[in-house]
């Protein structure tokens, strides 16, 4: 019988439960295992301890580390066309008059790509690869200096910091390599990090996350906010129900970006 597991292997059925459905009830969990909430919620208490999943209200969801930086190339292959629909409507966020900070990333290049041509709108980034790509553009765009970081195309260091000092933007259009209710939006490299934390407090409007759905429940090595920092989060149409509730809870405004 179920209920005679001890708790080694109730945890990793938990476990197996989680790696193939991501996200659990803990009243689907008792029943699975047999077992009272007070001991399933004990089960839960130990595996969030030990960083293998975070708990919400009634249940919990897997928590995935990156602890290493992916080479940009590797980033750009993974969901391609939803990041090109999330670029699209991050870039009509923007308005004539707006100053925006946006950081490196495979799917800011998106929205840098996207951005109608208008002089009256500034762009700051250190987002190398973009700069490279984009040609001509249409609007005011300022690379923020800095030491060339090669694995993921971005520029960083004092050079950057130091610059980012004399601007404030109205807006921030941020990409993340993960985004956790409890660990919040992170990144795997300080150097990115150090430059998206001193983007976001020199934002006096919007924090805006562009993240498709593969980044939520993921954490990496360096916060760069907390979720009460997100004012905006946009990803696309395969977000996990579950997360757009638990995010709505902690007054993120969500949007989705669909294909065109």
């Amino acid at each position: 019988m179920s209920k005679l597991l001890i708790p080694a292997q109730r945890r990793e059925r938990i476990q197996e439960y989680l790696t193939l459905h991501k996200i659990v009830r803990t009243v689907d969990l008792c029943e699975m295992l047999d077992a009272s909430e007070a001991t399933v919620r004990r089960d839960l208490e130990w595996l969030e301890q030990e960083g293998i999943l975070e708990k919400t209200h009634g249940g919990a969801f897997l928590s995935q580390r990156m602890n290493i930086e992916p080479e940009y190339r590797q980033r750009a292959q993974s969901n391609p066309e939803q990041k090109r629909q999330i670029g699209a409507m991050a870039a009509s966020l923007i308005e004539t008059g707006d100053i925006v900070f946006i950081n490196s990333g495979t799917t800011t290049t998106q929205v840098i790509h996207q951005i109608r041509d208008d002089p009256e709108i500034s762009i700051f980034t250190n987002n190398f690869n973009a700069a490279h790509e984009m040609g001509e553009p249409g609007f005011h765009h300022f690379s923020i200096g800095g030491e060339y970081q090669p694995r993921s195309k971005s520029l960083a260091g004092r050079f950057a910091m130091e610059n980012l000092k004399h601007v404030y933007a109205n807006k921030a259009i941020i990409g993340v390599d993960g985004i956790s209710l409890k660990y919040g939006c992170t990144v795997p490299s300080n150097g990115e990090a150090e430059v998206v934390r001193q983007m976001i407090e020199r934002t006096t409007g919007d924090i805006i996350i562009v993240a498709d759905h593969s980044k939520w429940g993921v954490v990496s090595n360096f916060q760069i906010a907390t979720i009460d920092e997100v004012d905006v989060l946009i990803t696309d149409e395969a977000i996990d129900k579950a997360a757009f509730k638990l995010l709505e809870a902690h007054s993120v405004k969500i949007k989705i970006a669909k294909a065109n």
